[in-house]
């Protein structure tokens, strides 16, 4: 069946903000600076992180990984959108499309699961400091990134599998920057029932589970928190969370809305736009957040821009 919509489907063809050509060098240049910023910022993440002995912590090392999850994360949709804002032809061929699907449904999944360990590794810190270095271990910490990768293959498969065995006709052009679940679903001339209880449960497992166990582990540690007599005390753990936070809700709330929610024309327009969110602008804005509000961060890319 893949064999026959690849020969009546060769390849899909990018709509994204085509109407408006003359953005089109504008957004090329925006897209490539953020491209940049984004490499350049969670490349120096990584980098003064296995550099720093004060930043050899269990913490930190979720946060390395997570920083090289966004560059690869990005790099899986940013390079082709490059490259469709300069070119007349702004297509994909039917198995990368398939590709690019799966790598981002794959790497987003990574991150909500990276994203979970790390709240349990504040929960620890906080709620049970006296056995954290006990309890968050090295093992444990390549468990849990390990885990973070194994765990969403077999799921994506088989909804890539789903999706790619739809038959298609008719219109090639996806409404997107990129190939994503629900534009692609949106040309598939069958009936697609299996395809959306498929996606909710996937979305289920993927999104709302980790979700659950991170909003667990803030009620345990806000609960520590407010059981805190001294406010300066209370600021300072509080100060610890609040970049992780910060980066659950806008990672979660962007991704929900796009994956759970119901579909309809409205949807698939603001879906659009939040896609762009939680596929680029978050990956950018990650970084930030983390250097900002984190003064062992700061201190140790003050070392690094003093020795350059």
């Amino acid at each position: 069946m893949i064999q026959e919509n690849h020969t009546a489907l060769s390849d899909f063809i990018f709509v994204g903000y085509s109407e408006l050509p003359v953005l089109e060098e504008l957004l090329f240049a925006v897209f490539l600076l953020i491209y940049m910023s984004i490499i350049t910022g969670n490349g120096l993440i990584i980098y003064i992180i296995m550099t720093d002995p004060i930043l050899d912590t269990p913490m930190y090392f979720f946060l390395k990984n997570l920083a090289f999850l966004e560059i690869l994360y990005t790099s899986v949709t940013l390079p082709k959108m490059l490259v469709n804002f300069v070119a007349q032809n702004k297509t994909i061929s039917f198995v990368g499309c398939a590709a690019q699907i799966y790598f981002i449904l794959f790497l987003g999944s990574i991150e909500c699961f990276l994203l979970a360990a790390m709240a349990y590794d504040r929960y620890v810190a906080i709620c049970n400091p006296l056995h954290y270095k006990l309890i968050i271990c090295k093992e444990l910490c390549l468990v849990l990134v390990t885990g973070s990768f194994i765990i969403p293959m077999p799921i994506h498969m088989g909804q890539i599998y789903l999706l790619f065995t739809l038959p298609y006709c008719g219109t090639r052009e996806i409404n997107n920057f990129f190939c994503d679940v629900l534009p692609v679903l949106e040309l598939a001339c069958a009936d697609t029932i299996a395809n959306e209880v498929y996606r909710v449960v996937a979305s289920a497992l993927i999104i709302v589970l980790p979700f659950c166990l991170i909003f667990a582990s803030y009620v345990k540690i806000i609960s520590v928190i407010l059981k805190m007599s001294s406010v300066e005390s209370r600021k300072k753990v509080f100060a610890t969370c609040s970049s992780h936070i910060i980066v659950v809700s806008l990672f979660y709330g962007s991704g929900t809305i796009v994956y759970v929610s119901p579909r309809s024309k409205e949807t698939l327009i603001v879906n659009k736009l939040l896609s762009l969110f939680y596929t680029i602008l978050i990956p950018m804005l990650n970084p930030i957040i983390y250097s900002l509000r984190n003064e062992e961060v700061k201190v140790s890319l003050r070392k690094l821009f003093r020795k350059c």
